[in-house]
């Protein structure tokens, strides 16, 4: 999925072939069992070089976060620009970090790995992803922009949206069926009652319940400093 493009200057160059060296790698023997030695001889460059680029095996999971967090913006912001049908917009913010991720599900279950060690850079609640957590919520945010809903449920709504992926990503990794059919389905199927839940949401009469969920995100440090 990351695209094969020449790069500007010698430097972005040599990063970009120590990058997709380490890739290669990490596809062919594991994150684990790659060194960056391995690293450095895949993209024939000096072993001082590929840490000059990339501190550690970690930095070279974050880039490709990075590169997988802004192809998805630009596919959706394709797809949000050019329709306002809800459902339609929604698919596509859910859908897109599926069709990315298909090729690097043994990859990407590196982000899962380190769940319960908040510390860790890669863990997918602590603070080295912090920043891409948030990019990944603002595209569900994007998905609802222009929709007529109360103050608090668009702040709730794009947190839930993420949350939901989140935890139909781990069922993708795991999936074995043909493009991953089950997992697509449960989240379509999600997204529907989401909609018909979403009518009920907006009532002035759960406006309390929305507040208390509110409170208890504040509470959690979990919604958006903005």
């Amino acid at each position: 999925m990351v695209k094969n493009e020449p790069a500007t200057d010698k430097g972005e160059q040599t990063r970009r072939q120590i990058f997709l060296s380490a890739l290669d790698l990490f596809r062919e023997k594991g994150f684990d069992a790659t060194t960056m030695q391995d690293v450095a001889t895949r993209a024939e460059v000096a072993k001082g070089a590929a840490y000059y680029y990339f501190p550690s095996k970690e930095a070279i999971i974050q880039a490709y976060y990075e590169v997988v967090q802004a192809e998805q913006e630009r596919i959706c912001a394709e797809v949000f620009s050019s329709g306002k049908n809800l459902k339609t917009r929604l698919q596509s913010a859910m859908h897109t970090k599926f069709d990315l991720a298909k090729n690097d599900r043994k990859l990407l279950g590196v982000v899962f790995r380190y769940t319960g060690e908040p510390d860790h850079p890669l863990s997918c609640l602590g603070t080295g992803t912090a920043k891409i957590r948030g990019r990944a919520t603002d595209v569900f945010r994007e998905a609802i922009a222009g929709e007529k809903l109360p103050k608090d449920l668009e702040i709730l709504l794009p947190i839930a949206l993420w949350a939901l992926q989140m935890g139909l990503l781990v069922m993708f990794l795991y999936d074995n069926s043909e493009e991953q059919r089950r997992t697509r389905r449960l989240a379509d199927g999600a997204l529907d009652l989401t909609l018909k839940l979403l009518v009920l949401a907006k009532l002035p009469v759960l406006k309390p319940v929305r507040a208390k969920i509110l409170a208890l995100l504040r509470d959690a440090e979990l919604l958006p400093e903005n």
